[in-house]
């Protein structure tokens, strides 16, 4: 594929990166950047013969075959726009909007268009992540209770970022947004967000949108999404999922502790990682970041998935899915209450909250728990089936 990227800054940077990586077939051919400087910058840097400050004129580039955004959250819209005008696929990077409505405004556009269209949602493809959804899957720890994902850092490098106007949002839409979609994958795509409870807060920086929430996301099979984001945390980028199943328990430590350890004096500047504070001391680098990140993985999903002309893993239509529970966030911080999760266009299951299921013990009890004593007895926590009433028996 022969790519026309949307932006020169930190994430276009890594998108090319990965794209240009390892003799990978795939390649930027043109960039376009608002500051025409940067764009020229960018193209040296990358070896493009193509640069512009004209968005229209990169999209169009007789040699490009998809296009890649990677601009500020308030200017996705136009671009999805001009891309569906000009018949061309595109591949754009999270959160798809600022609201539930933008993003289903980009979601019409694609579709009416006819044209291929991938959500960049890079951490759910991770290697971690990947490995641990198959697992699910097929079952490895049962029924999904609850999934949680942390996301946390000293907060975004750029200054539109820190615009509510431009961002949509603080924490919560820029990080909150791989949280909701990681929960997603792990309790069923097919299974609807309900409502969400959510605490947030501007507890350090001098701005409008919070840098700090907390939220739980009710799904209809009963399941429970929990996220963690900050743009307040210090010592680095911390990336964690904690997934709990009837059968069993899933931890992922994605970026910050991950076995990678260095001790050094900092007498050299030093690129440790994305978000680390310092070069020196006790650092904890990177083996490969962008693989680490998913970024590789998900190139070759979504270019292989315009090749055999199938849905990539991650598209249009969940941006649009994770900026309603979003939407539900934001007013639940406000009301202090449960807030319903707004789906206009509803593609999964119609699945009602499933009633809990009982194990029989025999034909008088079900089964709490069963477990094995110090003395190698095995003990019986029991419910009566008909008087509710709740005892033990031990098996010597």
């Amino acid at each position: 594929m022969k790519i026309a990227m949307l932006g020169s800054g930190f994430i276009a940077r890594f998108y090319a990166t990965s794209l240009h990586d390892q003799r990978r077939k795939d390649q930027v051919v043109s960039v376009y950047s608002r500051n025409k400087e940067n764009a020229g910058r960018f193209a040296k840097d990358y070896g493009l013969d193509h640069f512009t400050d004209d968005m229209l004129e990169a999209i169009e580039h007789p040699e490009v075959d998809v296009v890649l955004i990677s601009l500020p959250n308030h200017l996705h819209k136009a671009a999805v726009e001009a891309c569906a005008k000009a018949k061309k696929g595109v591949l754009c990077t999270k959160p798809l909007g600022r609201t539930a409505k933008e993003a289903k405004e980009m979601l019409d556009m694609v579709e009416e268009a006819q044209i291929f269209a991938g959500y960049l949602e890079d951490l759910c493809y991770t290697p971690k992540f990947l490995k641990s959804l198959e697992s699910v899957k097929n079952g490895a720890i049962g029924k999904v209770l609850w999934a949680k994902s942390r996301e946390t850092h000293p907060g975004p490098h750029s200054d539109w970022f820190w615009d509510k106007e431009k961002s949509g949002g603080g924490a919560i839409i820029d990080l909150a947004c791989h949280c909701v979609e990681i929960s997603r994958n792990y309790i069923g795509k097919e299974v609807r967000p309900l409502e969400v409870m959510c605490w947030a807060d501007t507890q350090v920086h001098p701005i409008d949108a919070e840098d700090h929430a907390i939220a739980l996301v009710k799904y209809a099979n009963g399941a429970i999404g929990q996220f963690e984001v900050s743009w307040a945390f210090r010592g680095g980028m911390d990336l964690r999922d904690e997934v709990m199943g009837t059968e069993g328990t899933i931890w992922i430590n994605n970026f910050l502790r991950t076995g990678f350890e260095m001790f050094t004096t900092g007498d050299r500047d030093n690129y440790v990682a994305e978000k680390a504070e310092v070069d020196k001391g006790w650092l904890f680098p990177v083996g490969d970041e962008a693989h680490d990140l998913g970024y590789p993985n998900m190139f070759t999903d979504m270019f292989e998935a315009m090749e055999t002309n199938r849905q990539p893993r991650e598209t249009f239509y969940d941006g649009y899915v994770v900026n309603a529970v979003l939407d539900a966030a934001f007013k639940s911080a406000e009301t202090k209450m449960w807030e319903p999760v707004i789906l206009e266009d509803w593609r999964g299951a119609d699945v009602e909250e499933v009633s809990k299921t009982a194990v029989s013990f025999d034909e008088n009890y079900n089964l709490i728990k069963e477990e094995i004593l110090p003395n190698g007895d095995i003990k019986y926590i029991l419910k009566h089936k008909t008087t509710g009433d709740i005892v033990q028996k031990i098996k010597s």
